[in-house]
């Protein structure tokens, strides 16, 4: 009997399209199709989908792509997210796992790497050298080039060209609005971490035979050590929302604009308010792509204090699953939102970075604490949902159910503490990062499954988490 990976769901306001396995959809909470029916009685849209992971945020489902065409569409601040150009990436080692198979060497890892990343509330970065002002107008370009570690091998070089987009152009005008405050704070941030669901994860690779030429393509190996990162634009993604959002709501009363959910904010493409939020958002963009390659940087320099100068951290992708722009599908130009969505372009498609013109990039997809993690990439057929997947497992519990309901024992099982296999962890205590527990997440496993399923894309590799750094 063939499982119905695919559901075309009716609410008043018109259809939201689900793609999820038939336990995952029936596990759904209804209130995700309140926030479809809210989210589609914006007008002129075009489509609206939900991601196997999806699960409810503020105005709008994390795991929602929702498009519209750009010369009468709209842009909503609430279908991009608080985290603006929240993202992954992944970078390639040139260790074996084997080499990091004892747990005292994870935990002096681990100690390195925290010599170089702050990961304490409010900890200022390394990187006072760098202007800010380079970083929101030029993205990766606007960086020091001591920054770029392979800018002196160019033919070797990955740091500007294995990413969704190294620099967002704007009207840098709409930076003008934010006071001296933001722009400290926004500094002192560079290079940080952040809490929550943000890590640093050392993980070991183990290939799905189906598709081995393309991840050797892309230069993995099995039992290879990679670095994945889940970080986003910190404290100038949240200005941006805060200094927007107010705006947009006094502009909404005006016009008579609004759902049944006040929290729905949005604004015409072509409304000046509307046009202001897409500038700023872009220079959001542009700081959380710097902000995860400087992550990386740090791990990078903590890592060759433990493995030397021939220790190799390249860059394999940096992709977000926070963000809007512009996109064209058969001689149409869209913009398209995705709010906890990542998009997975398959070979051939012609907005690959030209590294994956021929393989289709790679498609960067982060477990819960404990679990595996997956690297994909599009299939043709994802073309059906403008080439969105999920971006993670999707929670089903909160913060504070999560931990009234599991226990650091059981935490602990999973993270196979005091066994050889432990998944060692920055924090002194497991209990200080409960609510990031796996038992608070969907299982990522039946999520893949989904994606797969509904033919939207392959695995190219799993990964298994060694040694874990949370932010506070």
């Amino acid at each position: 009997m063939k499982v119905n990976y695919y559901r075309q769901v009716k609410v008043p306001a018109g259809t939201v399209h689900v793609y999820a396995a038939p336990s995952l959809y029936e596990s759904l909470d209804y209130k995700v199709f309140e926030m479809a029916n809210n989210n589609l009685q914006i007008p002129n849209g075009v489509y609206m989908s939900y991601t196997p992971d999806v699960h409810v945020g503020i105005g709008t489902c994390i795991g929602t792509t929702a498009v519209w065409n750009t010369h009468d569409g709209y842009v909503s601040p609430s279908i991009v997210g608080s985290d603006i150009g929240c993202g992954m990436r992944v970078h390639l080692t040139n260790l074996h796992k084997d080499e990091l198979k004892e747990v005292k060497l994870r935990r002096k890892l681990i100690k390195a790497i925290e010599s170089y990343l702050p990961v304490e509330a409010h900890a200022r970065g390394h990187f006072s050298d760098i202007r800010l002002e380079h970083v929101v107008q030029k993205g990766l370009h606007g960086l020091p080039k001591k920054y770029i570690p392979d800018s002196y091998t160019p033919r070797k070089a990955t740091s500007l060209t294995h990413v969704e987009s190294s620099k967002f152009r704007f009207d840098e005008n709409a930076l003008n609005r934010f006071p001296d405050n933001v722009w400290h704070r926004s500094h002192r941030q560079l290079g940080t971490l952040g809490g929550g669901n943000h890590f640093v994860e050392i993980q070991s690779v183990e290939i799905a035979s189906e598709n081995r030429e393309i991840a050797e393509a892309w230069g993995l190996f099995d039992g290879q050590i990679i670095v994945m990162i889940h970080s986003g634009s910190r404290a100038w993604g949240g200005s941006v929302n805060q200094y927007c959002s107010s705006d947009m709501v006094k502009m909404m009363r005006a016009e008579g604009l609004g759902t049944a959910d006040p929290r729905l904010l949005f604004a015409p493409l072509s409304h000046p308010l509307g046009r202001d939020y897409v500038d700023l958002m872009y220079s959001a963009l542009n700081y959380a792509v710097v902000n995860r390659h400087l992550i990386a940087y740090a791990v990078r320099e903590g890592c060759k204090d433990i493995f030397g100068s021939k220790f190799e951290m390249k860059t394999l992708y940096d992709l977000m699953h926070n963000y809007a722009w512009e996109e064209e599908a058969e001689g149409n130009s869209y913009f398209v939102h995705r709010k906890g969505a990542t998009r997975a372009l398959p070979a051939g498609h012609p907005d690959n970075p030209a590294p994956y013109r021929l393989t289709g990039h790679p498609a960067l997809i982060p477990g819960s604490m404990g679990t595996s993690s997956y690297i994909m990439v599009g299939s043709s057929s994802g073309k059906s949902n403008f080439h969105s997947i999920c971006h993670g497992a999707g929670r089903i519990r909160s913060r504070s159910a999560t931990k009234r309901l599991i226990s650091v024992d059981e935490f602990a099982s999973v993270m196979r503490v005091g066994t050889k296999d432990e998944i060692v962890v920055n924090q002194k205590s497991l209990e200080s990062i409960l609510d990031e527990s796996p038992q608070a997440y969907k299982d990522v496993d039946q999520i893949i499954e989904s994606v797969v399923g509904a033919e939207l894309a392959q695995v190219v590799a799993k990964c298994t988490p060694m040694a874990t750094i949370k932010g506070a």
